[in-house]
This record gives structure tokens, sequence and C-alpha cells, in this order.
């Protein structure tokens, strides 16, 4: 497992729209982009760490604006196809804010990141939080998943710890991307269940006024 104090303050940059990874959370991913592709590589060789964030809609198009904040992850399984193509799995770790990017030669971004928000992430407090305060939200989301067409195995989920469960509902709910990040950026999981509620509230009010104005 990776100690806080081993987290780097420097590290390469994969920004994805409306993809987030939380910590505890376990992502596949499919590579093809040369500058990936290259990123792969070299994280390969050192830490194997790279940072998820989201673009924002501004700035240039190969150079987008970024949201502050993303969450450092570990790639855990490598693979690479016969036509060049790098699938791979991440492991979120610890969110982290952007401090500032680095000039580089590289095809990719780098950013110098600070931890200093999110230091529990790692360093885990037992939330006064029990499975039983999560049957609304389970109730809200398998009616949206249903309705949009997506799968999602919940007990599977209800295997994990109780972190790993609101921060992968958090992950792979049909949210937007504002929504999204909002979630990642909460303080801690007390925090991010109270917010996934709120944002399950408005899809839930939604969708009963579509049905009754019919």
């Amino acid at each position: 497992m990776t100690k806080f104090e081993d987290l780097p303050k420097e590290i390469p940059i994969f920004p994805l729209s409306n993809f987030i990874i939380f910590p505890e959370t376990a992502v596949p991913l499919n590579i093809f982009e040369p500058r990936y592709i290259q990123m792969i590589d070299d994280s390969m060789k050192s830490s194997k760490l790279i940072g998820m964030i989201q673009p924002k809609k501004t700035g240039e198009q190969n150079k987008p604006d970024l949201y502050d904040v993303g969450c450092i992850g570990k790639i855990t399984s490598f693979n690479e196809t016969n036509d060049g193509r790098y699938l791979i799995v991440i492991n979120g770790i610890n969110r982290f804010k952007i401090i500032e990017e680095v000039l580089t030669e590289k095809l990719y971004r780098i950013c110098k990141i600070s931890y200093e928000n999110f230091s529990n992430d790692i360093i885990q407090k037992k939330e006064n939080i029990n499975f039983s305060d999560l049957e609304l939200i389970f109730k809200n989301l398998k009616s949206i998943f249903e309705k949009k067409g997506l799968i999602i195995n919940w007990s599977e989920l209800k295997n994990q710890n109780l972190n790993q469960t609101i921060n992968t509902l958090s992950m792979a709910s049909p949210f937007s991307l504002e929504e999204k990040q909002i979630l990642l950026e909460t303080s801690d999981i007390k925090s991010r269940k109270h917010k996934l509620e709120e944002i399950l509230k408005t899809y839930i009010t939604d969708e009963f006024q579509n049905t009754t104005l019919q």
C-alpha cells in the first residue's frame, strides 16, 4: 500500500472528460493516443502513479483548462494489445489539488500538486455511517440506472467497505461532469453521502415532474 508521505508532488496528468476516479476505486482504461501511451510508458518505469482529472470546457482543444481537484491512481494491471493499445487498470489512492503546471517537452502534461486538504484519503478515519443509511441511495440509484439501461452489480457493492461503496456509486452514477466534480471535492465520506443524496433528490424530483406532466 502506498504511504501518504511517499506520494509524489509532481505527477503526469491524464485529463478525461466526465470520468473521475475516487480513492479506493478501480477502473479499466483503454489507452491509444500517442501522448498517453508515452505517459504510461514513463509511469511504468517509475512509480506507476498518474493523476486523473477532469478537463473544463474552456481552453485550447488539445490543452483544455483543468479542474483544480483530481485523484492520483496507481497502475495495477497492464496489457498491450496486438494493435499497440494499452489496457490498464487504475486504482484510486488520494485526491490532490493542482498548484501549477510544469513546462515539459513530453507529449503529456505534468503538474505540481498538493495533498494538503486530502490527507485522510489514505489515513482513513472511521466514519459514523452504516450500510442501513444507504438504503435510500440504493433505491433511488437503482431506479435511475434501470431507466437508463445501465447495469451495476449491487451485491458486489455491499461486499466492499463503506468508503469504497460510496465512492464507487459517486464515480459510476450517470451524473453530469459538474456533479461528479462536486462529489470528488467533498471533504469526507459523510459529506459525500449527503451530497449524493441531494443530487439524487433532484433527479428523482425531475423524473416525477416529467411523469406527471405527460
